[in-house]
């Protein structure tokens, strides 16, 4: 029988791809992306999204103060569903399997109040979570201890029995030092894989050759 009692999802990157850089390379041409990326932190600026504040605001008024680069900078807004895409199909049959088999799916994840609003009416998945926490709404951010404290409070799920799923190692190392089991996502295939040695799905279940 498994220990884990809940399985926590990030989603940028593990459920949606999350590529801004790939984007701009399309847009604007991988040169001219570096050049304004070396600039200007865009990067920053979006956390200050993932904290709560507006997506258009925050990126017209970082805009502004770039005159050079002001009408790409604005694209970040614009178009940001184009960097927010496309799903990770095998991610998201991977996660409607957990539930399937009553597995608690929980989503921790740093991303904005309007920017998850726009994401759900493309992804409806994003709807199915058991409990959400997002760092827009709960104004704190991975991999800062508090937003896993809050996942922790709410869920009443022992650190020692949640799993957690993300691209960054630095946030997976905030968890396990509360005591979570974490996975490093690379890729579907070995996020599948982990959750067959653990017990939460079969092979079939999760996509893997018999």
């Amino acid at each position: 029988m498994s220990t884990i009692h809940a399985v926590v999802f990030d989603i940028g990157n593990v459920l949606i791809e999350w590529q801004p850089e790939r984007f701009y390379d399309q847009v604007i041409g991988e040169a001219a992306r570096r050049k304004m990326f070396a600039a200007i932190d865009l990067h920053m600026m979006n956390e200050v999204v993932d904290l709560g504040a507006p997506l258009h605001d925050t990126v017209y008024s970082h805009a502004q103060k770039y005159p050079e680069h002001a009408k790409d900078i604005r694209l970040w807004s614009d178009r940001w569903i184009e960097m927010a895409s496309p799903a990770i199909e095998w991610s998201v049959s991977l996660m409607a399997g957990l539930q399937s088999n009553d597995v608690p799916v929980l989503a921790l994840s740093n991303f904005g109040t309007d920017t998850f609003a726009q994401a759900q009416t493309v992804y409806p998945f994003l709807h199915n979570f058991d409990q959400l926490f997002v760092s827009g709404h709960l104004g704190h951010v991975k991999p800062y201890p508090e937003i896993y404290e809050m996942l922790e409070n709410d869920s009443e799920i022992a650190p020692e029995s949640l799993l957690f799923v993300d691209d960054r190692p630095k946030n997976i190392e905030a968890a396990k030092q509360r005591g979570w089991q974490g996975h490093i996502f690379t890729e579907p295939k070995g996020w599948a894989e982990r959750l067959v040695v653990e017990g939460l799905l079969t092979r079939d279940q999760a996509g893997l050759e018999t």
